[in-house]
Parts: structure tokens; C-alpha cells; sequence
């Protein structure tokens, strides 16, 4: 009898070790498993940083590389400082595109910044909750809407509203761009506006009223001074949106050759040059070299800008 308990215990500590030796063996199984998953994760995410970053080294690369080549038939004061471009004649000047660039980003900003904060102070601060609501989705889907929906709606409606305005026969033009731009611009500056005034803390507002101070002045002094940060990001990323657009632009500018010494006087920016003449330049071509310059300088005002941005998120002054 004994020795069946013995023999009957034995058998069940035989099954109980080997039971831990299993299921010990299946958690070490689990654990190797889930170490391979997490290694292969991050291997992926860092091959995938590494490719995004390859690309635009690559793209930096082709254009500048590419661009560079002007130099070796036109000179770079005549490429950067010639209003002279006529390709025919081997006469490459750059400047009436970079100059209009600047001129119409600048034009642009100067009517969409306003406005745009204007529409982002009444949303968060003034409007009902139903009407804010039913307009933050609007400007959502504002900002998808494709540019050349933008720029045919230009080219048929308000070119036309300008000519009856001028009384003349040009209605395209820096001004014609610029109001474009505005309107494609407009929502996306709005929107991060907004959202940059509406974190503003409730304290500030109750501190401000508590003072004395109206609705306006609390605005004024109180909301936009402590909303600047935003603001000035949301400026920011409207602005490259302005410099890099192209199709809008190519429909309302004129894409003439010459600096605008009017609002309505056609002239030509880097995108509608490079748009309106590659489709029919030979590639290995002084001409087909100055496009993709200007090009690469596109690229480097947008590398620019962001590292604008960085700085200032550093400093503190964008959050």
C-alpha cells in the first residue's frame, strides 16, 4: 500500500514538473517571439526613416546636380540678376521669376494673414457653438479642394470681374494670383489660427475681464499676444503653400516674362515658368539646365522655411 501511495506520488510530482517544464518552455517560446517582433518593428521603422530621408537627399541631389550645370554656358550674375529670358537667343535671366515669386507670396500673405486671422478669432471667440460647428468642417474641406478647381474658377469668374472693374482687357495678372491664392490659403491658416487661439487658457480671458477689460481689449491684449506662436506657424505653412502652388497660379498669372510694375500687369513665377516650358525643352539643354535651377531653388526656399520653423520651435517662439 505504501509503496502504491509512493509510486502514486511520485507519478503526480513527475506530472507536475513536467508541466512547469512545459508551460516554462512556452513562456521562453513567447518571449523569443515577441523580442523577434519588436526587432524586426524597429529594423522596419528605421529602413523606412533611412528611405524617406534617401529620397530627398536623391531629390536634392538630381536637381541641384542638374541645375548646376547652367553655369557652364551662362554665367550666375546673369542667371540671378538678367530680367532677360529668351531661350532662343542663349539669354537665361532668372530674376523676373524669382523676384514675382517673392512679390506674390509677399502680396499674398499680406491679404490672407489678416483675413484669415479675422475668421479664427470670430470662430473661437465670438461665434455660437452650432455656427463654429458647421464652419470648422467647411475650412476642412476647403483645404482639400484641388488648386486647378481654384484657379479655373479665377480664370472664369474673377478675371472676368476684373476686367469689368478695370475697364481694360487684362484682368490677369499679380493681383488676379494673389487673390487666388488667398482664397486657397485662407483655410489652412484659419484653421491652425483657431486651433492656436482656442488653446489659449480660460485664465488669461477671466484674469483680463476681471481687470476691467471689454471683450476687444481682451482680444487685443490678452488672447493674440499669447496665440502669436501659432499664428506665426500657421503664417508660416501658408506661406509655402503660396511659393510652392502651381497650377492656380499658371491659370490667373498671365505667364508673361516681365517684372510687374502693376497689380494687374501680367507677369510669370518659377512654378508657371517651369510648368508652361519643360513639356517641350530638350533635356540635355542650357535651357531644360535652367529649369531644373530653378527648381532646386524652389526646393531650397521650402528647406528654408523649415528650418525657419525649427529655429523658432526652438527658441520657443512656435509651439
Amino acid at each position: 500500500m505504501l509503496d502504491v501511495k509512493a509510486s502514486s506520488g511520485g507519478g503526480v510530482a513527475g506530472e507536475l514538473g513536467r508541466s512547469l517544464h512545459t508551460r516554462s518552455g512556452r513562456s521562453f517560446d513567447r518571449r523569443t517571439r515577441l523580442s523577434f517582433y519588436n526587432r524586426t518593428f524597429k529594423v522596419i521603422c528605421i529602413a523606412s526613416a533611412i528611405f524617406v530621408c534617401l529620397i530627398l537627399f536623391s531629390i536634392l541631389f538630381l536637381m541641384g546636380r542638374t541645375g548646376m550645370l547652367t553655369f557652364n554656358e551662362v554665367s550666375v550674375a546673369e542667371f540671378f540678376f538678367s530680367t532677360e529670358w529668351v531661350p532662343e537667343n542663349e539669354q537665361y535671366g532668372a530674376l523676373v521669376f524669382i523676384s514675382g515669386t517673392f512679390v506674390l507670396t509677399a502680396l499674398t500673405m499680406l491679404i490672407s494673414v489678416p483675413i484669415s486671422v479675422l475668421v479664427a478669432v470670430f470662430l473661437a471667440e465670438m461665434s455660437p457653438r452650432w455656427l463654429r460647428t458647421l464652419l470648422r468642417p467647411v475650412l476642412d474641406l476647403l483645404v482639400g479642394i484641388p488648386s486647378v478647381v481654384y484657379g479655373f474658377l479665377g480664370m472664369t469668374i474673377l478675371i472676368p470681374v476684373l476686367r469689368d472693374i478695370t475697364g481694360t482687357n487684362i484682368g490677369d495678372g499679380l493681383l488676379a494670383a494673389a487673390i487666388v491664392l488667398t482664397i486657397m490659403v485662407l483655410p489652412t491658416i484659419s484653421r491652425i489660427s483657431d486651433d492656436a487661439i482656442t488653446a489659449v487658457p480660460k485664465k488669461y480671458r477671466d484674469a483680463s475681464y476681471a481687470l476691467g477689460a471689454s471683450r476687444f481689449q481682451t482680444i487685443v491684449k490678452v488672447v493674440l499676444p499669447a496665440a502669436r506662436s501659432g499664428i506665426m506657424y500657421a503664417g508660416i505653412l501658408g506661406m509655402a503653400r503660396a511659393i510652392g502652388e502651381t497650377m492656380a497660379v499658371v491659370m490667373v498669372i498671365g505667364n508673361t516674362p516681365q517684372l510687374a510694375s502693376a497689380l494687374f500687369q501680367p507677369t510669370a513665377v518659377l512654378t508657371s515658368n517651369i510648368v508652361m516650358q519643360i513639356a517641350n525643352v530638350p533635356f540635355d539643354s542650357t535651357w531644360n539646365y535652367a529649369l531644373y535651377m530653378m527648381g532646386f531653388l524652389l526646393l531650397l526656399i521650402s528647406l528654408l522655411m523649415i528650418v525657419a520653423i525649427r529655429m523658432l520651435q526652438r527658441k520657443g517662439a512656435v509651439s
